[in-house]
């Protein structure tokens, strides 16, 4: 009977020892894994313009209703960081502070994106911004990320489309100009005759017009002659007939 009790108790403790060794080896053999979470170093941006703040995370467990993103930001200056952006199965965006009606959720947890849009960037943003993601159970590693954003005034800037409507509608024409007053100065002759044969008036008389005048005006005057001495030959002839032999003439034709 006592031996019975004596095997019973050592089959208990054996048994306790197996169970003990069996946790701590699952223990070992599945570690919590750590989390981590990344940003650009550095952003730089103009006033008035939109800046997304990249933050990523890599995490062995599937995101749940647990995991949770939270944003927050310290002045230049220095300081405790502020936080104004937390999700948690919904973004639950800044209500009161700088950055009220200014931050865009852009997340998406099961690609492992936690990135939000700040809107209307101003100077008064410069600072350090943080992206701190929790995914229990992975909680361990480097559950932070910094990002340093650096705004500056917008520098006023001339686009290709501007410039090219000042070449189009003010240089374009103005070398158009210049260039028919070089070439006029340069040919007035020959830009005189061309429009001078373009635009002849209907009674301007040209030399052409002159020398057939002049023939013309000749060939007339030939004519008339040559009836008026034919006309004296005749008078002759006839009167050498009447007239006496010693006053007779022999009348020449002209023509």
């Amino acid at each position: 009977m006592p031996w019975t009790r004596t095997r019973q108790r050592i089959g208990a403790g054996d048994l306790a020892v197996h169970s003990l060794c069996l946790l701590l080896v699952c223990f070992v053999a599945s570690p919590v894994s750590p989390i981590t979470v990344t940003s650009p170093p550095e952003l730089h941006a103009s006033r008035g313009e939109s800046v997304l703040l990249v933050c990523t995370f890599s995490s062995t467990s599937r995101p749940t209703s647990r995991m949770s993103v939270d944003w927050s930001y310290r002045p230049p200056s220095g300081g405790a960081p502020q936080t104004f952006f937390h999700f948690s199965s919904k973004a639950f965006p800044p209500a009161d502070g700088q950055f009220k009606g200014r931050v865009r959720w852009q997340g998406s947890p099961g690609r492992g994106e936690a990135s939000v849009t700040l809107l209307n960037a101003s100077l008064a943003d410069n600072g350090t911004f943080t992206c701190s993601v929790r995914n229990p159970p992975d909680v361990h590693g480097s559950p932070t990320s910094h990002t340093v954003l650096t705004v500056t005034p917008k520098v006023a800037s001339v686009r290709f489309s501007d410039v090219g409507v000042l070449l189009v509608f003010i240089l374009l024409p103005s070398a158009l100009v210049t260039l028919g007053l070089i070439a006029r100065m340069c040919c007035p002759q020959k830009e005189h005759s061309r429009h001078s044969k373009a635009y002849r008036s209907p009674i301007e008389v040209t030399e052409e017009d002159e020398y057939a005048a002049w023939q013309m005006r000749t060939k007339m005057r030939k004519k008339i002659c040559c009836d008026l001495d034919k006309t004296e030959w005749e008078e002759g002839y006839y009167s050498q007939k009447t007239s006496p032999p010693g006053e007779q003439g022999v009348a020449e034709s002209q023509c």
